[in-house]
């Protein structure tokens, strides 16, 4: 078992930011598992170069044994010393535990360690920390329903209001929903759009640039600058790693030939398709079908561009699952940029293309496709990890401005804007 400390102290100070793993040890336990209660604290003793944890109502220790140890820099909150200089043989000399923890000077260079006794419960219980539990909600047609019975929408002026507060309901709602508006964005310039989207983190550069603000004039080799319908699909499927949200913002749509000039007449209705609901739709449906969009890996490219020709470090399955979980972690599905189907393999291409097709129709029904008209002034970010989007054909020229944005910086805003920072790095260091 590794023991990764939230709190260690070094010389004369106390080094509460966490990183990395601080302390491995290994578990050696009877039949006790659970540390005693606040008002109950555990004798702790060193016994032949353990730590020994005894209860007066427990039939046996639960022991702790030191394998390596290392220290944290104060401001990057990174480990400072070499874990592999610490002999293998160092053993706790003295131990003093007090209300808050457990005090431990080691042999050797009298190293001191501070474990408080809610660290100590936690590992005596369980072997490693968990992601923090999101409440994943499916939608459907009618889209993501809010108590005020409407997609998740948040006002542009909140952010001016209290920026974290607002960037932190809006990922949230994203992590929970797949997506959310925001309403009021100003339209006279773009930049209002690309300041806004910054809020969350960075926009990401590819080969189309970074920030997108453009008409269907076919500047870039992709379908999203034409005006023809698109089906529901995911975006850079090409690359290792897809971009984790994307951010649409319908600037205008205009057509002079028409008698209106503008409006939803002019076509361009906007699709999206929660993928984890439409996935769990097929499972149930065809498990057969799942397993193979599941296991067969395909090859991804991006090739339009003259000079250009991007495919992933490796061929990636449609549907990606987390193996220690078993949930479904990523949907990557444009067959647009897909390659060849694999020959070799558990399952045979006809299998794949069968599969492929019940996808296909699931993603296709009504009950299914989510179906809005983007106007000016409100802006759309969702998760392309699950949600699909597409669009109907379209007449005149529509200017449309948005971006991508990294799935790590955002499941980190998410984080800082949603959780305490202890329990942040409790969660992911240990």
């Amino acid at each position: 078992m590794s023991f990764k400390l939230s709190m260690l102290r070094c010389g004369q100070h106390i080094a509460r930011r966490t990183t990395g793993v601080r302390r491995n040890w290994q578990l050696y336990q009877s039949q006790i598992r659970m540390l005693a209660t606040a008002a109950e604290k555990p004798r702790v003793s060193n016994s032949s170069g353990h730590l020994e944890f005894s209860y007066h109502n427990a039939s046996g220790p639960a022991n702790l044994k030191r394998t390596s140890l290392s220290c944290v820099h104060q401001d990057t909150a990174q480990r400072n010393f070499n874990t592999f200089d610490i002999p293998e043989d160092t053993q706790p000399s003295r131990i003093e535990a007090n209300d808050e923890g457990v005090k431990v000077q080691w042999s050797g260079d009298a190293h001191e360690s501070f474990y408080p006794w809610d660290f100590l419960d936690f590992y005596l219980k369980s072997d490693k920390r968990v992601p923090e539990p999101v409440e994943v909600e499916y939608f459907g047609a009618r889209g993501p329903q809010t108590s005020q019975g409407r997609p998740p929408s948040l006002a542009y002026g909140d952010f001016s209001t209290n920026e974290t507060e607002t960037v932190g309901r809006l990922t949230d709602h994203i992590r929970r929903n797949g997506f959310a508006f925001i309403t009021e964005v100003p339209v006279d310039s773009a930049e209002p759009t690309e300041k806004l989207l910054e809020k969350i983190a960075f926009i990401r550069e590819t080969h189309y640039g970074g920030f997108y603000d453009f008409i269907p004039d076919l500047a870039l080799a992709d379908t999203a600058y034409t005006n023809i319908a698109l089906g529901a699909h995911t975006d850079t499927t090409y690359f290792t790693d897809p971009a984790g949200l994307q951010a649409f913002h319908l600037l205008s749509h205009t057509d002079k030939s028409s008698e209106n000039g503008s409006g939803a007449n002019l076509g361009g209705q906007s699709l999206l398709v929660d993928g984890f609901y439409a996935a769990s739709v097929l499972q149930k449906e065809d498990p057969k079908a799942f397993e193979v969009l599941s296991r067969v890996k395909l090859p991804w490219h991006a090739s339009g561009n003259k000079g250009i020709t991007i495919s992933p470090d490796k061929p990636y399955p449609v549907l990606e699952i987390d193996e220690s979980t078993g949930k479904l972690h990523r949907v990557r599905w444009n067959n647009d940029d897909r390659g060849v189907v694999p020959f070799s393999g558990e399952h045979s291409p006809e299998e794949w293309y069968k599969a492929a097709r019940k996808w296909n129709e699931i993603l296709r029904r009504e009950s299914v496709e989510y179906w809005f008209q983007l106007k000016p002034g409100n802006l759309l970010v969702f998760d392309n990890w699950r949600v699909l989007h597409g669009r109907s054909a379209f007449t005149g020229v529509r200017r449309i401005c948005g971006g991508y944005i990294n799935r790590d910086d955002f499941i980190s805003r998410w984080r800082n804007t949603n959780y305490p920072r202890d329990e942040i790095l409790k969660r992911i260091i240990g």
